[in-house]
């Protein structure tokens, strides 16, 4: 139940936020049509922890800032990498472990390895992720630990 009124809150602030009109009548259709979507979803079963995770509502805001402040430090260092070709790019390639306990986890990491530049994961299989790096600096920040540790705290 506190995912079906976790999902309604959200779609009607967005709907809310993205509408701009606030007319009874414009306001009764949003909320007609918000409540239509969460019954076909409820009808669809697919409104669940995974679907609406608001166990990690908490811990989100904090891991998205970290994220963003490695982001800029990773295109800062990618940039570098171009502009001086004196500093060689040594692609590679390696399976890192991945300690989070759902496949959400997994996901979280995976992405979030991807969204910084320089580095992809290429695949997740088991514990294991397969992430290709333009530097073996980045391979090794990632060997370090930290954002694994961080989404596994996440999580």
């Amino acid at each position: 139940m506190r995912h079906t009124i976790s999902i309604f809150l959200l779609l009607g602030f967005i709907w809310l936020v993205n509408s701009g009109f606030y007319s009874p009548l414009i306001l009764s259709l949003g909320l007609l049509s918000v409540i239509f979507v969460v019954w076909l979803a409820h009808q669809m079963d697919v409104i669940d922890a995974e679907s609406q995770p608001i166990h990690l509502t908490a811990r989100l805001p904090a891991y998205y800032w970290w994220l963003a402040v490695k982001i800029v430090r990773a295109n800062i260092d990618v940039i570098v990498h171009i502009w001086r070709p004196k500093l060689a790019i040594t692609p590679c390639t390696a399976a890192l472990p991945a300690s989070q306990r759902s496949d959400m986890g997994k996901v979280i990491y995976a992405n979030s390895i991807t969204l910084t530049p320089g580095t992809v994961a290429l695949d997740i299989d088991g514990d294991r992720i397969t992430v290709h790096s333009l530097t073996a600096e980045g391979l090794d920040d990632l060997r370090s630990g930290e954002m694994d540790r961080r989404v596994t705290a996440v999580e």
